[in-house]
C-alpha cells in the first residue's frame, strides 16, 4: 500500500472550503462568544476602582446588568456553535463513511484477498472519524482561541507591559513544545490505525470461524493472538498518552511559573502605588482568558493531528485503483449468449508460480462443461477468471468472440450468474437473498 499523505491544502480544498459558509458563521459565533468574555474582566477592574470607591449604588446596577447580558450571550453562542458544526461534523463522518465504502466495495477481488474483513470495516468506520475535529468546533475554537489570546494580550500590555513581557516566556517555551509533541505524534496516530485495523480483523476472522476454532480445540491460541494485538495497541497508545502528557505538564508547570512571578511583580507594583487592585485582578482575569486558549489549543492541535493521521489511510484507500480505472475496458456488452472460449490462459497468484498455465478450451452455449482435476489445481481460479474476478497474465478470454478485458465490468457482470463455491446468506430473510442480485424481480 502507497503511503499517501493527506496535505493540509488537499484537507482544506476538499473538507473545509465547501463549508466555508457553515465555518464562516461558527467563527463569528465564536468571535461573538470570546468577546462577550471579555467583559468580566473589565467589568472586574472597573468594579473595584470606581464602583465599590464611590459607592455608586446605580452604577453597580448597569454594571451587573451588562455582565449579566454578555454571559447570556456567551452561553448561547456556545450553544449554537456547538450545535451547528458538531452536527454538520457527525454528517460529514458518514458521508466519508459512504465515499471509502464504495471505493472499497469497487476494488479489486484480490486486494480483498490481502486485507482482512475486520480490518477493512476499521478503515470505513474508524478513520473517517477525526474529521469532526475540522469541520467540527475543533478547527473554530483554533481560530477563536487565537483570536481570544491576542485580544487578551492586547488589554494585559495596556494594563503592565512589564507583567505581560515576563508572561509571554513561558508561553512561547510552551509553544515550542507543543509544536514538536505534535510533530511526534502523528505517526504514532497513523500507526495506531494499522495496528487497530489489524486487531479488528483478526477479531472478525476469530467469531467468523468460531466452529472452526473450537473443532481444533484453539481457543487458548486465539486468546494468546488477540491479548498480542491488544497489548501492540496498548503500547502505542502509551506513546501518544506519554506526548500528551508532556504537553500538559509543562503547561501545568510554564504557566504556574508565570502566575507566581505575576503575584510577585503585581504586588510589588500594588506596594509602589504602580498598580491599581482592580488592575490586578483585570490582568489575572485576562491572563487567564489569554492562557486557557492556549492550553485548549494544545488540545485541539492533539485532536486535528489524530484527524490528518487517519486522513492519512484514508487517502492510501482513495488513491487506489478500481477494477473500472482500467483503460482497457471501454466496451459495453452486448446481450451475452454464452460462448466462453480461453485462448492460451495463464494465471498466477504469486509471480513465477503459475496456478494455470497457457489453458485452452471453448464451452458452447446451452452446453454444461465440467472443470475436473485434484484440490489446486486450478478449477476456481478458472471460474473466477470467467466471472472476471481476476484477470489472466497471459492469453485472452472470450465470451461471444468478445476479449473479457475490454468489457466494462458492470455490463458484463449484469448479465453474469453466479453460483459460489462458499455458502453466503446476507442477513434477513429468504425471501431477501433469493432477491438480492434483482430486487426488482416479480413473483413469477
Amino acid at each position: 500500500m502507497s503511503k499517501q499523505k493527506a496535505s493540509f491544502g488537499h484537507v482544506f480544498k476538499t473538507i473545509v472550503l465547501p463549508r466555508k459558509n457553515l465555518l464562516l458563521l461558527g467563527l463569528a459565533l465564536i468571535i461573538i462568544s470570546r468577546l462577550s468574555g471579555l467583559v468580566l474582566p473589565g467589568a472586574s477592574q472597573y468594579l473595584i476602582d470606581n464602583v465599590i470607591v464611590n459607592k455608586d449604588f446605580d452604577m453597580l446596577k448597569t454594571l451587573l446588568i451588562v455582565v449579566v447580558g454578555a454571559i447570556v450571550i456567551q452561553a448561547s453562542t456556545s450553544f449554537a456553535l456547538t450545535r451547528l458544526l458538531s452536527v454538520e461534523a457527525q454528517h460529514l463522518i458518514a458521508q466519508l463513511r459512504v465515499k471509502v465504502q464504495k471505493q472499497i466495495i469497487q476494488l479489486p477481488i484480490n486486494f480483498f484477498d490481502d486485507n482482512k474483513s475486520g480490518a477493512l470495516v476499521s478503515r470505513i468506520m474508524s478513520d473517517v472519524e477525526g474529521v469532526r475535529n475540522l469541520v467540527g468546533t475543533g478547527l473554530v475554537q483554533l481560530f477563536g482561541g487565537s483570536l481570544a489570546a491576542i485580544l487578551s494580550l492586547v488589554l494585559l500590555i495596556r494594563i503592565s507591559p512589564m507583567m505581560t513581557l515576563y508572561v509571554l516566556v513561558p508561553v512561547a517555551i510552551f509553544g515550542v513544545i507543543s509544536l514538536k509533541a505534535f510533530g511526534y505524534i502523528r505517526p504514532i496516530f497513523r500507526t495506531r490505525g494499522k495496528i487497530n485495523a489489524e486487531v479488528t480483523g483478526r477479531l472478525t476472522e476469530t467469531l467468523n470461524g468460531i466452529r472452526v476454532i473450537k473443532g481444533f480445540n484453539a481457543e487458548e491460541q486465539e486468546i494468546k493472538t488477540f491479548e498480542s494485538g491488544a497489548l501492540k495497541l496498548y503500547e502505542n497508545v502509551k506513546k501518544s498518552l506519554t506526548s500528551t502528557a508532556l504537553v500538559t505538564s509543562s503547561a501545568t508547570f510554564l504557566l504556574g511559573l508565570a502566575t507566581a512571578g505575576i503575584m510577585g511583580i503585581g504586588g510589588y507594583m500594588i506596594i509602589n502605588d504602580e498598580l491599581t487592585f482592580g488592575e490586578f485582578l483585570s490582568f489575572t482575569l485576562y491572563l487567564g482568558f489569554m492562557i486557557a486558549p492556549i492550553v485548549q489549543m494544545s488540545n485541539i492541535g492533539s485532536q486535528i493531528t489524530e484527524a490528518f493521521a487517519g486522513l492519512d489511510r484514508t487517502e492510501e484507500i482513495m488513491s487506489m485503483p478500481t477494477e473500472d480505472e482500467n483503460p482497457a475496458r471501454i466496451h459495453n456488452m452486448a446481450r451475452i449468449e454464452g460462448a466462453v472460449k480461453f485462448d492460451q490462459v495463464s494465471f498466477a497468484y504469486e509471480e513465477e508460480k503459475n496456478v494455470i498455465k497457457a489453458v485452452s478450451f471453448e464451452a458452447q452455449p446451452g452446453s454444461v462443461t465440467a472443470l475436473v482435476g485434484t484440490s489446486g489445481s486450478g478449477k476456481s481460479t478458472i471460474a473466477g477468471l470467467v466471472a472476471s474476478f481476476i484477470s489472466p497474465q497471459s492469453g485472452r478470454i472470450l465470451v461471444d468472440d468478445v476479449d473479457l478485458s475490454t468489457m466494462t465490468l458492470s455490463s458484463y457482470r449484469n448479465q453474469l450468474g453466479v453460483v459460489l463455491q462458499d455458502d453466503f446468506l446476507f442477513e434477513g430473510t429468504i425471501r431477501e437473498n433469493i432477491l438480492f442480485p434483482r430486487p426488482d424481480a416479480t413473483e413469477e
